[in-house]
């Protein structure tokens, strides 16, 4: 995360919130003379911001690892980004950066009974269909019982108890408010970056941070 501490202004809530809305993140697992192992992932995560649920499939080497014992691990969930140059200050003696959003969900990683597969995949489901209203929600109940009894032994289901949660959200915080409202106008305009737009409009609903 960013050291800066104009950049950690969010609350411990706020951060889960994210996380919870966004629901896809990077699982990022340390091993001892090994580089870190990384799988993108879809994710519950639950009310109270304790744990998080998501599967892996099987052949995944973050899932045969986790035979052996439960992992050390991340969960990086990335929101809007942009580069923001410095002619957009409207200032003098600026240099360039870029502006994003980034919440990271840290704790242990653990493998869950293959009983709790199916209730899973059925809550994760759920949960993004729903977003899709008005259109009928796929269930798993559409799939032919045998080949879903198939495709779910491919995969594990996994349960990751969080210990902590940090949060960068890095939008010009350290400038002006005049100075960084500027600067959000050419970011939502710029295509510079993911979601420039969204990024734009977060920026301009912060409160002002001197500097």
């Amino acid at each position: 995360m960013h050291p800066n501490r104009a950049f950690h202004t969010q609350d411990a809530a706020a951060n889960r919130a994210f996380a919870r809305a966004r629901g896809f993140g990077m699982l990022a697992v340390a091993m001892a003379n090994a580089a870190p192992m990384l799988s993108h992932v879809p994710f519950l995560l639950d009310e109270d911001g304790a744990r998080a649920h998501l599967h892996l499939v099987r052949s995944n080497p973050i899932a045969r690892a986790l035979t052996k014992d439960p992992l050390k691990a991340r969960i990086a969930v990335s929101g809007p980004d942009s580069y923001v140059s410095p002619d957009w200050y409207g200032v003098p003696d600026q240099v360039p950066t870029w502006n994003y959003v980034a919440v990271h969900l840290i704790g242990v990683l653990e493998l869950r009974p293959q009983k709790e597969l199916r209730a899973l995949l059925d809550r994760q489901s759920a949960h993004f269909e729903d977003r899709l209203r008005p259109k009928a929600p796929w269930t798993s109940a559409k799939m032919t019982p045998d080949l879903m009894e198939r495709m779910m032994r491919q995969i594990v289901p996994c349960a990751f108890l969080i210990d902590s949660v940090e949060g960068t959200w890095k939008m010009n915080q350290n400038k002006p408010e005049t100075v960084r409202l500027r600067a959000a106008d050419h970011v939502s305009k710029s295509g510079m970056g993911m979601e420039t737009a969204e990024l734009a409009e977060m920026t301009r609903r912060l409160g002002d941070r001197p500097g």
